[in-house]
């Protein structure tokens, strides 16, 4: 597992409280190309209620059909079904007669009402009991209101998450107009999985076919990110819509589930800084990121300590925002707006969830002249450069699905709105490989974002009948960051054992730390550059710099804990 990090400002004024933003990347270990992939445990709980009959249910039979053939027969694979009851279609085990069980998945009928949570309980049983010590994913696939059993959401959140601390991920996909998003949503959430949207049959088939796949290239599991407080740090938020705690000793626990081979996920915090008394550098906090290898059941820990350097007021007055991290900042605000003007699409209130998503789109839009690199104060680019590439595909997204509020089904623009934030959120380099800019549904003018949210992006060249791919930044451009698919797992990007873990290399303090003079850089042409193309004038100026002697780009990193000799 590797972090790396970005302070907004990496010096603070001597004896003034002050706030520190840290943009946090959280990198999953790739698996080696020449070992297999270790025994995965899936269970579905699938509603089989009076709504699903016809089309959705014979679209779920053949995904599910699909999927026992993809694994492999060592996995262990189960099917719990729930309408007014549950029940166990197939025990959760090894996959040793693939044709009694495709046939028995396709004997299956709809009736009913829909008692959700004794389907949730009954499926998350079956999964601890094969899954064991080694964990297992739960998919939960509904298109109905939950109408018995257990209705309340946040008591069904706390059996999501209590499922996730006995080693059992939760995702859910809601099936067409008529499920309740915010109930899945709060299920999904607790479990640390995805919340899902297919409108129609084909798109569910594939999501459920991708986060089998997703399962399949699992190099981390069980991933959890803790924040300390102490004498350097007073209070510790999580910008956005991560879910997060706060331990009892003040540290903020993120948990952050599981991650496939490669997957980097980004992470925005505000480290709230007490006034310090001393100049020089200082370390604020040590993140750390804790996760187990799914092949060895081995448990590791990634660290990387958040230094800034304390200087006198005067020299901090003239510090300048990294762009990146502003940037990241406007990225997750806006994912709130989303999820605050689907609430509102609920209530029926287009008004007042258009007014949310422009508005966050209209905010991302200005960091081309406010925010980005180039804008006055900021070195970079030349001075009016558009925004950066995510910002103006999420710029683009939020403005459709504005439109989509204001003119769209109301339960169409809620449940797309709601899955988009989750998806962005929960599983961010899945969501930006998927991620198109939103079409017109059948000639309206309503723009319809595609209903596959997250998901794995096309074959390169190629992208889903009736969208067009997103902006992508071109490679190397400050700040981008591509995440590669995942991988077939038979044959390529197999995992890697992890090595044992050795202790970071301890942060080297800012130039001019201690108040030692920052040593100066010659200017003109043949002077080295910075990360920014600039000659060192923003660390002159007491603006911030990304602090690590390994990084070309000096920014805050660990070592791989996977890759530890």
């Amino acid at each position: 597992m590797h972090l790396s990090a970005l302070l907004d400002f990496d010096v603070v004024p001597l004896d003034t409280e002050d706030a520190v933003a840290v943009l946090l990347d959280v990198t999953a270990p790739e698996r080696a190309k020449d070992t297999g992939r270790p025994r995965a445990t899936l269970q579905i709980v699938l509603d089989t209620s009076g709504s699903m009959h016809g089309g959705r249910l014979d679209g779920a039979v053949k995904a599910l059909q699909g999927l026992v053939d993809r694994l492999d027969p060592s996995d262990d694979f189960g099917l719990v079904t729930f309408d007014t009851q549950a029940r166990v279609v197939v025990p959760c085990g090894p996959l040793t007669g693939k044709d009694a069980i495709r046939g028995t998945i396709g004997a299956l009928r709809a009736g009913g009402g829909t008692d959700l949570s004794s389907g949730l309980l009954r499926g998350i049983q079956e999964a601890r009991r094969a899954g064991g010590g080694r964990g297992a994913t739960l998919l939960l696939v509904s298109d109905g209101h939950a109408n018995h059993g257990v209705t309340d959401h946040d008591l069904l959140r706390q059996v999501a998450a209590d499922a996730y601390g006995h080693g059992v991920s939760v995702a859910t996909l809601g099936y067409g107009l008529g499920y309740d998003e915010a109930l899945l949503g709060a299920v999904s959430e607790g479990g640390t999985g995805s919340a899902l949207f297919a409108e129609d049959p084909d798109t569910a088939g594939g999501l459920i076919a991708q986060e089998a796949e997703y399962l399949l290239a699992k190099s981390a599991q069980a991933v959890s990110l803790r924040i300390p407080a102490g004498e350097h740090v007073r209070a510790v938020d999580v910008v956005g819509e991560m879910p997060s705690h706060r331990l009892p000793d003040g540290a903020v626990m993120v948990e952050l589930g599981d991650f496939h081979s490669g997957e980097e996920r980004r992470l925005l915090l505000r480290l709230e800084v007490p006034g310090v008394a001393s100049l020089g550098a200082v370390t604020l906090t040590t993140l750390e990121a804790t996760y187990v290898d799914p092949e060895t059941l081995t448990t590791y820990t990634a660290a990387l300590p958040v230094s800034v350097n304390v200087v006198p007021g005067d020299e901090a007055s003239g510090r300048v925002p990294r762009p990146e991290v502003r940037t990241e900042e406007a990225l997750q605000r806006a994912q709130t707006a989303k999820k605050r003007a689907s609430e509102a699409l609920r209530r029926g209130d287009r008004a007042e969830a258009a007014r949310l998503l422009d508005e966050a789109g209209q905010g991302l839009e200005d960091l081309g002249d406010a925010g980005a690199p180039g804008a006055p104060g900021v070195p970079g680019a030349a001075y009016g450069a558009p925004p950066p590439a995510p910002a103006a595909s999420q710029a683009a997204e939020l403005r459709g699905m504005a439109r989509m509020a204001r003119e769209d089904d109301l339960s169409r623009a809620a449940k797309t709105t709601y899955a988009s934030q989750s998806g962005y959120t929960r599983r961010r380099g899945r969501y930006e490989q998927r991620s198109q800019p939103p079409q017109n549904p059948q000639g309206s003018q309503a723009p319809r974002p595609p209903q596959a949210h997250p998901g794995p992006p096309p074959p390169l060249g190629a992208h889903p009948p009736g969208t067009i791919p997103a902006p992508q930044p071109p490679q190397g451009a400050p700040g981008s960051r591509e995440p590669q698919p995942p991988q077939n797992p038979q044959g390529s990007q197999a995992p890697r054992p992890p090595q044992p873990t050795r202790t970071p290399p301890t942060p080297q303090p800012p130039q001019g730390a201690q108040g030692a003079p920052a040593p100066q850089e010659p200017d003109g042409p043949g002077a080295p550059q910075d990360a920014d193309g600039g000659h060192g004038a923003a660390g002159r100026e007491g603006g911030p710099r990304r602090i690590s002697g390994q990084d070309p780009d000096r920014r805050l990193s660990s070592p791989d804990a996977a890759d530890e000799a």
